[in-house]
């Protein structure tokens, strides 16, 4: 296999632009049954879907640090259709941003947690995930499902609901003889997948890899030359590993 290039490595979101739709969203798979993932996270600038996000707790919302704008975030919860002010929903202003301390702007130590201005109202469309245990590892090729909002695929309209499909979860020296250098394989796990299936893409950052009923990872980076390249895995920031960090922030 070639080098990586770099410049074929891009972190989710970045193709946004607050005057369009987001580049965001999950090629192939199928729409999720609606408020059926009540723990997501639209995390909006100006009313624009930026980032995915899950609900930890009444108070906190968990996503990766490069969605982070320095313009005022928005959290809307218990969406479905996130073009549509739906009853369902709470929009809540984020009053504070803890990215991890370690992380420098690039890929790694790539996580966040935003604090809201006051609690969400937990109810049949917003409810809060646990998280996984302390290190607990994932074994290689069990099924695990992303979700998120926006595009479908290359040139293609924004769906404005929400989308899901499966990925496999990867062993972890495949990812790094992959991605090479990028990839940390203490604090971030790969996934791998079909271009029948489909996968996430750029937008969706933030957004759960979630396997057994846990959040397992973060949406974080891809190939961006190819995203829906089966060749080069998806990468997500392992939330396990994260644990005492999330702890000691929420406390």
């Amino acid at each position: 296999m070639t080098m990586v290039n770099a410049y074929c490595i891009i972190f989710f979101f970045q193709l946004l632009s607050l005057t369009g739709a987001s580049e965001s969203g999950i090629v192939g798979g199928k729409v999720a049954k609606p408020h059926s993932k009540p723990y997501m996270a639209s995390l909006q600038v100006r009313g624009h879907h930026l980032c995915g996000g899950i609900l930890i707790r009444e108070d906190f919302v968990l996503t990766v640090a490069h969605c982070q704008k320095s313009e005022p975030m928005t959290v809307v919860l218990g969406a479905h259709d996130i073009s549509k002010k739906e009853k369902s929903q709470q929009w809540i202003q984020v009053a504070k941003y803890h990215p991890h301390p370690k992380y420098t702007g690039q890929h790694d130590h790539d996580i966040m947690l935003l604090q809201l201005e006051k609690n969400a109202t937990l109810n049949n469309y917003v409810k809060t995930i646990g998280l996984p245990k302390k290190n607990g590892e994932v074994p290689a090729n069990i099924n695990c499902v992303v979700a998120g909002w926006g595009r479908t695929g290359v040139n293609m309209s924004a769906s404005k609901v929400l989308k899901e499909t499966t990925e496999k979860m990867q062993f972890s020296f495949e990812c790094k003889n992959k991605w090479k250098e990028y990839f940390y394989s203490d604090h971030m796990i790969c996934t791998k997948f079909d271009k029948i299936k489909g996968g996430v893409r750029q937008g969706d950052s933030g957004g759960p890899l979630i396997c057994n009923s846990k959040p397992q990872g973060l949406t974080a980076f891809t190939y961006a030359c190819d995203c829906n390249n089966p060749e080069y895995p998806h990468v997500f920031t392992k939330v396990s590993f994260f644990l005492p960090w999330i702890k000691k922030v929420m406390k």
